[in-house]
């Protein structure tokens, strides 16, 4: 979970790390009355949205940047009434972009010198690594891959904590002396405590500014924290921004389902992440491509089953959905009660292809007979045929066909092919029951 660029400033300020001054408004009047009160001719606004890259971005407005440096107040109200409502696109928000709905008013820093400082979890080491280097303000990323060495990382041990050799180390490595090497430990120690007590997973400042009067500041914060957190940091995840993020994973998310949308067209109901991969791996194989990754969990239900087809059919590039559940903690029985609890609830149009092994499969099985859905439904205990005829209701549906003539055509092509078929039945439009147990 992320948070935006001026909730970090306050979070950071909670803790003692200073910042910029920056305030937030919704509206170009808001933003008006924010600079106004910082006072000064010459006043920063910048985009909210949870992606870098802003300041090279473009609106989809046209309008370019996500921050501009302005000298009136007037202009001020200008670029906020630009920006605001618009979707920003940047290298990392793809083309789509990302709604800013809250920019931030902040004061105009006079910068001596950037740095790059950075804590994140270290999954390698088993630990947490403090990244410092000179090079701030720029993407770390290039910097690592044309500059190795201006980059210094030091490894901190969970029984330990940070120690004062570490903070030495990196105070040095930003090249700090005098007072700002004691401000800089200072600060970097601060930040640590905000990483540990938060539950972050990266607390990142690029850049770490000096002022032309000595001032050691968090010039912009990047800052993740852990989503399991959630309940030990009911204030901190309360400002989560949803409008930043797909609208199905937040529908996934709120029914405990675990979602990530991709380009594809069929859809993929999975229990387990592994068995996830390997169902779209094998989608791919066959020339077709998932519309998202969708695990249910050890603890399915009927109404989390119902959400996920909920989800899945709400995207309108789907055209096939396939079911692959192996049971084991939740039994395949229990799935395809809701399946059947689902289908009768959610209007799917569109085939489903079901595979259901393991625990109570065999009764899954009979619950399946006794479906009573327009929808059209095939049941193939084995996976390489289900993703096969996942592929094939892809292939008709997308040259044209009707959901009922693509079910006919491509059940017959894929029976076709079968070399063996186990346990077979299938159900569609045309098809009140067509049995293909004998093939």
């Amino acid at each position: 979970m992320r948070i935006h660029e001026v909730a970090s400033y306050e979070l950071l300020n909670k803790y003692g790390v200073k910042t910029p001054v920056g305030i937030p408004a919704t509206t170009a009047a808001e933003a008006r009355q924010a600079a106004a009160s910082l006072g000064g001719g010459i006043y920063v606004v910048k985009a909210q949205i949870l992606a870098g890259g802003r300041g090279k971005g473009r609106f989809d407005t046209g309008f370019e940047s996500g921050v501009h440096i302005v000298k009136t107040l007037d202009a001020v109200e200008n670029v906020a009434a630009k920006m605001l409502g618009n979707k920003l696109i940047t290298k990392q928000t793809g083309p789509k972009g990302l709604i800013c709905n809250k920019v931030m008013i902040t004061e105009m820093l006079s910068i001596k010198e950037e740095y790059y400082f950075a804590i994140v979890a270290d999954r390698k080491s088993g630990s947490l690594c403090a990244i410092a280097s000179r090079e701030g303000g720029v993407n770390i990323e290039e910097v690592a891959e044309r500059y190795p060495n201006a980059i210094k990382k030091v490894f901190i041990s969970s029984a330990e904590g940070i120690t004062d050799a570490g903070l030495s180390e990196l105070v040095e490595a930003l090249g700090l002396i005098g007072e700002n090497r004691t401000q800089g430990k200072e600060l970097i120690a601060k930040l640590y405590q905000v990483f540990t007590e938060t539950d972050a997973t990266q607390v990142e400042i690029n850049p770490l500014v000096l002022t032309g009067d000595g001032r050691l500041l968090c010039g912009d914060a990047k800052l993740n924290f852990d989503a399991n957190a959630a309940f030990r940091q009911p204030e901190l995840f309360s400002q989560r921004d949803y409008s930043q993020e797909n609208p199905h994973e937040v529908m996934a998310d709120k029914a405990g389902l675990s979602y990530v949308g991709l380009d594809g067209n069929i859809g993929c109901l999975v229990n387990g992440a592994g068995l996830a991969m390997a169902t779209m791996d094998l989608i791919n194989t066959y020339n077709g491509k998932p519309a998202n990754f969708l695990d249910v969990g050890g603890g399915a239900s009927v109404e989390s089953i119902t959400e996920a087809f909920r989800i899945i059919t709400s995207n309108p590039k789907v055209t096939a959905i396939l079911v692959n559940i192996f049971g084991g903690i939740v039994s395949c029985n229990t799935i395809a009660e809701g399946i059947k609890g689902a289908l009768q609830n959610v209007n799917v149009k569109i085939p489903l292809v079901i595979r259901l092994q393991g625990n109570h499969s065999e009764q899954a099985g009979q619950v399946l007979a006794t479906l009573d859905t327009e929808t059209p439904v095939i049941a193939i205990p084995d996976l390489d045929n289900a993703a096969k005829a996942a592929v094939c209701f892809l292939v008709f549906i997308v040259v044209g066909c009707s959901v009922s003539l693509a079910f006919q055509v491509a059940l017959a092509s894929y029976v076709q092919r079968l070399s063996t078929v186990h346990q077979l039945s299938a159900r569609g439009f045309s098809h009140p029951t067509l049995d293909l147990s004998n093939l």
